[in-house]
């Protein structure tokens, strides 16, 4: 099975934490295996990341700190390095070449400029849109088009919560929680 990792560049600790961590929540929700923030540590971003896993399931690795450089050229003997940008190949005309070959995916998602080597050591420079974006809405694009929108329906082993989806409101179950099982079955909101 195809392993998919997210590196994050250029996270600044005092000003990112909020973007990088939607970027892990989207890598999660959406399919991949993990997310690696590049370069630096920020324990309050993989505390937040890991609290997620914990309540709502995994697996889901959290790795920080890597020589981001170092990281991908070395994830090139593994597999393909996909880096996520507004210049690139537009991902209609590579979604199916990257998806059929079969190999784990790095996906390389910057926060500032990102440096020329990242565009030089990428198999695929691809582009959602050629448009200035987000990079949490561009790795969603991306991950559902890899996925073909089945990574919607994922289940996640361990999870301690769960939705039911309902027309309106809110209902988060426990899971193993009788009680909890029982209120949600009644129509009470359960927490």
């Amino acid at each position: 099975m195809v392993e998919i990792y997210v590196l994050r560049l250029g996270h600044r600790p005092g000003r990112d934490k909020r973007v990088t961590t939607h970027v892990g929540l989207v890598a999660r929700s959406f399919g991949a295996n993990g997310i690696v923030i590049g370069d630096v540590v920020d324990e309050s971003v993989a505390r937040s990341l890991r609290k997620v896993v914990d309540l709502w399931g995994g697996p889901f690795e959290v790795i920080m700190g890597v020589n981001s450089v170092e990281y991908v050229k070395k994830w090139k003997s593994r597999g393909i390095v996909v880096h996520l940008t507004m210049y690139g190949l537009h991902v209609d005309n590579v979604i199916d070449e990257i998806r059929g070959s079969g190999k784990d995916l790095l996906v390389v998602v910057g926060a500032e400029k990102v440096p020329r080597i990242f565009y030089e050591l990428a198999d695929y420079n691809v582009a959602i849109g050629h448009q200035p974006h987000s990079e949490v809405a561009a790795l969603a694009v991306f991950l559902d088009r890899y996925y073909k929108g089945e990574e919607l329906h994922r289940k996640f082993s361990g999870a301690k919560l769960t939705v039911v989806p309902t027309p309106r409101g809110k209902k988060v179950l426990r899971i193993g929680d009788r009680e909890s099982r029982e209120r949600g079955a009644q129509g009470g909101q359960a927490r």
